[in-house]
């Protein structure tokens, strides 16, 4: 990797001050997962990597009335252990779970999963967010079988955090510092599918810093991952689901999928018919079914339409409690 110089600040109004107006000017370090290999491959080779784990405001996960907050810094093994999460999120367990690798729970953060670039093998070459040569797409003539089947392009890539799918469904919201203000950014709203190379996957300008996570509680919800293996990999299809109950039935649903688009896809077709429902066998068949509306596979990825179905179904039975 390229040289850089390294802090370590201890709070984050400091942190703030070493972070530039340009991605290569500063790059901020969580648990490393993810930083340390793209500045390997030299897909990255920022100036000055700026240290957070030293921030205690950045780290913990404390309940405030009906809301949850989760600071940025807080591990998934710290996430997984958290009798706050595991009674009210077990969306979120799930996703936390499917990261196999008890090293990269132990090092790896809720905000940098949030953060982290796609996987997309075009980008890790050196070809790009889009993949592109020569203003052609290499992914639509190439190799993309874990590449996008909703969105269109001209991303293709498919975003890689477990995480961001259960945060969208369960209407969460991230608070957003930089060295002259805080913002809120709903987790809806984070995730982008850029339209050239300049634009970024993610809400976050490179002087800011994400702070917390804020999920409202008060939802049934759940998570189903469908995988190629149990060992440390990316799913290839996810769906979370969150429902608002009034007895065994449906009041409101969100239905979000993940590893299918440049972002979490929010599939509303699925949830605006389970509205009035009660979840059966039958009605998450049907739902799974209107989740693939608008999917346009590639070459090689039409499989991920019968796993969004799968994906859609089990989530939705798991949450209702139906075996």
């Amino acid at each position: 990797m390229e040289q850089f110089t390294y802090a370590s600040p201890k709070n984050l109004k400091d942190a703030l001050g070493m972070l530039g107006s340009d991605w290569n000017d500063a790059a901020v370090l969580a648990g490393g997962t993810d930083l340390i290999s793209l500045m390997k491959d030299y897909v990255v080779s920022p100036k000055k990597v700026v240290n957070l784990k030293g921030i205690k405001k950045l780290h913990g996960i404390t309940q405030k009335g009906a809301d949850v907050h989760i600071g940025a810094i807080t591990t998934l093994d710290e996430l997984t252990s958290s009798p706050v999460i595991r009674s009210q999120f077990p969306s979120l367990i799930t996703a936390a779970m499917g990261v196999s690798s008890p090293q990269i729970r132990n090092m790896g953060t809720v905000g940098g999963d949030l953060c982290q670039r796609p996987r997309c093998w075009y980008f890790r070459g050196g070809q790009g967010l889009l993949g592109m040569n020569d203003g052609k797409s290499l992914v639509i003539d190439g190799e993309n079988r874990y590449h996008a089947i909703f969105g269109g392009g001209p991303a293709y890539f498919v975003s890689a955090s477990s995480f961001g799918p259960a945060l969208v469904a369960l209407g969460a919201s991230l608070s957003i510092a930089s060295p002259t203000a805080t913002r809120t950014v709903k987790a809806a709203d984070f995730f982008i599918s850029p339209k050239d190379e300049k634009t970024r996957e993610i809400a976050l300008a490179p002087n800011e810093i994400v702070t917390d996570i804020v999920i409202p509680g008060g939802s049934t919800n759940a998570t189903y991952e469908v995988r190629h293996k149990e060992g440390l990999d990316w799913p290839l299809v996810t769906a979370s689901v969150a429902l608002q109950m009034s007895g065994k039935q449906v009041t409101s649903a969100s239905v979000v999928l993940g590893h299918v688009a440049p972002m979490p896809w929010n599939a509303a077709a699925a949830a605006q018919m389970l509205a009035g429902k009660t979840i059966d066998e039958s009605v998450a068949e049907a739902a799974g079914m209107a989740a693939t509306k608008g999917a346009t596979p590639l070459s090689q990825n039409d499989y991920k339409v019968q796993l969004v179905k799968v994906a859609v179904k089990r989530a939705l039975l798991s949450a209702a409690g139906v075996a």
